[in-house]
């Protein structure tokens, strides 16, 4: 038989069990993020207190993406739902309604100063530019929104979050110089490149190197020998120092053009997303050093 002092003695050590439970065995706060660069962010903010499931993940397209009965399931078991907002995820209204979730919506672009689309994007989209992210002052800006956002869903965890918001905020601080004193060493009339993408004005408006699209040519597809020769006619007029065209695959076509135009061809840029662990860029801060990685050895060489 259990005495009474067993008893007390068998309450009081369970008490001191509780007490001792690490921060981790509380039940995490369920946050949804629509794309990966935007679900790194949400993660650094949050820490161990939160679980982040990505609508998108690494290496896919935000625009074209076509929502799944498993997401639908995904926002319905959500407490916080972050997107980027601007127009980026066309298909998000409708996988809410469709999931019936509950989730507080957050806008992680509010308060940024938006950009305007010079006519009509890649995807058929044109007014805000979305891709505030390629500025790394803006970067800070959604993390300033996901902390005020996580604070409010989970008040208890408000110290933890502007703990971490800051520190995530110092690495881009840092960043931010890396992107300045790297563009600083490109000479000034060199600071320009044509590209397949359409991803980079507000990296242009901030840090001065200018993204120009391939004139005549889809983006859509790979270049005929016709396309290939607008872009060699292109580089010479406006003297482009560097090429980064993804969606050019033969390897003919890119000796052509860097012979003809004397232009030096890039690697590749990551705009849109993240890539896996196996990637480059599997992190923003890794995304952003390896653009301008590729930029300054095309543009300073």
């Amino acid at each position: 038989m259990i005495t009474r002092r067993e008893s007390l003695a068998a309450a009081a050590a369970l008490a001191v069990l509780l007490v001792a439970a690490p921060a981790g065995a509380q039940e995490k706060l369920k946050v949804v993020a629509s794309f990966s660069i935007l679900a790194d962010f949400v993660n650094n903010v949050g820490g161990d207190r939160i679980a982040v499931e990505v609508l998108v993940g690494p290496g896919a397209d935000a625009h074209v993406y076509s929502p799944t009965p498993a997401d639908a399931k995904t926002l319905a078991a959500a407490q916080v739902i972050f997107v980027n907002g601007l127009g980026f995820e066309g298909w998000i209204e409708r996988l809410v309604k469709a999931s019936g979730t509950k989730a507080v919506q957050v806008v992680a672009t509010k308060g940024i100063r938006q950009r305007k689309l010079e006519g009509k994007d890649d995807h058929g989209r044109s007014d805000a530019d979305p891709h505030a992210w390629q500025s790394v002052s803006n970067a800070k800006i959604y993390v300033a929104n996901i902390r005020d956002a996580l604070i409010k869903a989970d008040p208890a965890g408000k110290s933890a979050y502007e703990a971490n918001a800051r520190a995530y905020s110092a690495k881009l601080d840092a960043l931010e110089q890396e992107v300045r004193d790297a563009v600083a060493k490109i000479p000034a009339g060199r600071r320009k490149i044509i590209t397949s993408h359409d991803a980079f004005g507000y990296f242009h408006a901030a840090y001065g190197i200018a993204f120009i699209a391939p004139q005549g040519v889809s983006t859509e597809s790979e270049p005929s020998a016709g396309d290939v020769a607008k872009i060699i006619v292109q580089i010479r007029r406006e003297k482009i120092p560097a090429v980064f065209l993804e969606n050019v695959t033969d390897s003919r076509m890119l000796k052509r053009i860097a012979e003809e135009s004397g232009a030096k061809i890039g690697g590749t840029l990551y705009s849109d997303a993240l890539t896996d662990d196996k990637g480059p860029a599997p992190t923003y801060l890794d995304m952003i050093r390896h653009n301008l990685k590729q930029l300054s050895a095309a543009l300073t060489s």
